[in-house]
């Protein structure tokens, strides 16, 4: 399903990316034991190159947040177990309570992208309390600006009014003071899930039942909320959204399938959604497009918009969106270029060389960490050093350090070198994939010396 018409370039240097949205409102409960089909993880036909997960009522009690504060939340870390394997790091995240807002991404991408902020909005008990609202990542991907939102609106089929002022104050808070980011509506791209509450009106629980037991959504449609609301709104009758062709996600009995039996017996509703803006640019007539530049490509088309049906640990469905992003890059060179020199053994302290490019600011607190493939994020490395601290030498645009690997334990793991940007609060470099000798791989010759073995 195309979001936008758009002619497409030729250029060679064009480049396409699947990016996965996942948003689902667990109710507090702890991860299941398999998420496969959440993530898509047996869907060979895809090759993803980015997750966006958003979760809502995560569990917000005052141990469960000091506890998170300390260690990674049972969320994070089950996704982060699960999709590091398959070369995919945590780049970024934000918890405000009930919210978490997670996005992974493979490694060859990472100095592609940079992290520009992190934003919280909250919206329950008159703006101070964090029940309600929503999170931001923004980002720059290939030098685009991507603004990512999680959000939990008010519930209640009457509450409508109060879930539009909810989302337009979401939408005006995210101004970037003191950071260079242009305003949210000049932003590439936005994409805006979560629990939104949108209801059904007019019709009956029994009518609703029954169209959903004979999968007649049509007229379910016409009363959606969210919809009618697109009407009234301006701001968000410029996001867009693909077919609901799958059942309400709300509300069902934990553990089952059953919509609720309970004496409340709620009325389902399409409650989980994934909207999307392209930013538009004006053009000669009455109408705007979305149409690129000469110097720019930048196009959203949604593969899938789903429900998983399987998952019962909470009383709503996750929701799923898998987007092709094509795209001309405006960055396509890495702003740090790492190699490893020589042949790496864990006896020696092993030499690094880097190049950086003529626009890139340094700084005393960049560092560059050693990893083993398959890291889970940033902070997940073997060695690390200072760029200034272990300087060996340097000239025009090119550096040497060294960095210890004594204590690297012995693994037939293949490893990367990362460069973070202290100013940039990203990864601007990283190595291709190399291995590291073991001390069993040398032996000695008769004067003592070590030697390769082969």
């Amino acid at each position: 399903m195309a979001a936008v018409d758009l002619q497409k370039p030729t250029e060679s240097s064009d480049r396409k990316l699947s990016i996965h949205v996942v948003t689902w409102n667990i109710a507090s409960a702890a991860p299941p034991s398999d998420l496969s089909d959440l993530l898509q993880l047996n869907n060979h036909n895809l090759n993803l190159d980015i997750y966006i997960i958003g979760l809502q009522e995560m569990n917000c009690g005052i141990m469960s947040l000091l506890s998170d504060t300390a260690f990674e939340d049972p969320w994070s870390s089950f996704f982060m177990d699960v999709l590091s394997p398959l070369s995919f790091i945590k780049v970024s995240c934000v918890r405000m309570q009930g919210l978490l807002l997670l996005v992974f991404t493979k490694h060859q991408h990472l100095p592609f992208i940079q992290i520009l902020c992190t934003k919280s909005t909250p919206t329950g008990l008159f703006g101070y309390w964090g029940n309600k609202g929503g999170v931001n990542i923004c980002l720059k991907l290939y030098g685009y600006y991507v603004s990512i939102i999680n959000c939990h609106l008010p519930p209640h089929l009457t509450n409508n009014d109060q879930r539009l002022e909810h989302f337009d104050r979401i939408l005006e808070m995210q101004n970037f003071e003191g950071h260079d980011i242009p305003n949210i509506l000049d932003h590439d791209l936005i994409l805006w899930f979560g629990d939104m509450n949108f209801r059904i009106e007019d019709f009956g629980l029994h009518f609703v039942r029954e169209s959903i037991k004979s999968r007649c959504y049509s007229d379910l449609w016409e009363k959606d909320q969210l919809r009618i609301s697109k009407t009234r709104d301006p701001l968000l009758r410029e996001f867009q959204e693909g077919l609901l062709l799958f059942p309400p996600t709300y509300k069902f009995d934990r553990h089952s399938n059953n919509y609720d039996t309970s004496e409340k017996k709620r009325k389902p509703a399409w409650t989980d959604r994934i909207l999307w803006r392209l930013k538009r640019q004006p053009q000669a007539g009455s109408h705007t497009s979305n149409l690129p530049d000469s110097d720019s490509y930048f196009c959203l088309y949604l593969r899938s918009y789903v429900s998983h049906m399987m998952y019962s640990i909470s009383d709503h469905k996750p929701v799923t969106g898998t987007f092709d992003l094509e795209l001309k890059p405006l960055v396509s060179t890495p702003l740090i270029t790492l190699t490893p020199e020589g042949l790496w053994t864990m006896e020696d302290d092993m030499l690094i060389s880097y190049s950086l490019t003529p626009d890139f600011l340094s700084s005393p607190w960049d560092w560059i960490g050693l990893y083993k493939v398959g890291l889970r994020h940033i902070n997940d490395y073997v060695s690390y050093v200072w760029v200034r601290d272990n300087q060996v030498s340097f000239s025009d645009g090119l550096n040497q350090v060294y960095i210890n690997t004594r204590d690297v334990p012995e693994t037939e793991d293949q490893f990367l070198l990362c460069y973070y940007s202290s100013n940039l609060r990203s990864v601007v470099g990283i190595s291709k994939p190399f291995q590291i000798l073991p001390h069993s791989f040398f032996g000695e010759d008769s004067l003592g010396e070590s030697q390769p073995r082969f």
